[in-house]
């Protein structure tokens, strides 16, 4: 769900770059760098909250 939202507000960025006569490549660059860090958040997640002895490590809780 977190990449979902993450490729949503970058596609969001991504139009307006756009609209405003700025380059659509360097909102698509916006766009892959919310996308990959949300997916890095989802994957690591549960190994630090295991990390730092909180309880649920799941990633469905995120």
């Amino acid at each position: 769900m977190v990449v979902l939202v993450a490729l949503m507000l970058g596609l969001a960025f991504w139009i307006a770059y756009w609209g405003l006569g700025l380059k659509a490549f360097d909102g698509f660059l916006v766009t892959i760098l919310l996308v990959i860090s949300a997916a890095a958040w989802q994957l690591a997640s549960p190994w630090l909250k295991r990390q730092f002895g909180r309880p649920g490590g799941t990633s469905d809780e995120v």
